[in-house]
């Protein structure tokens, strides 16, 4: 099996996958062209910028 991948498929998967909506065809797709190991490094990225732009957005809220 023919692994090719690209890092901006695997953004665009781990976007569709935060989101929460994908069609089963192009996530069978991703499944046979994206690198599991793509697929984590995205994603921890991803969550760590998720999770930096809620603590820089409460501190904005916040501040005094």
């Amino acid at each position: 099996m023919s692994r090719k991948s690209s890092l901006m498929r695997s953004v665009i998967a781990v976007a569709w996958s935060f989101l929460g909506i994908r069609k089963s065809s192009e996530f069978q797709q991703d499944i046979e062209k994206i690198s599991p190991l793509h697929i984590l490094g995205v994603g921890l990225v991803a969550g760590l910028l998720f999770v930096a732009g809620l603590i820089v957005l409460v501190n904005l809220v916040v501040a005094k």
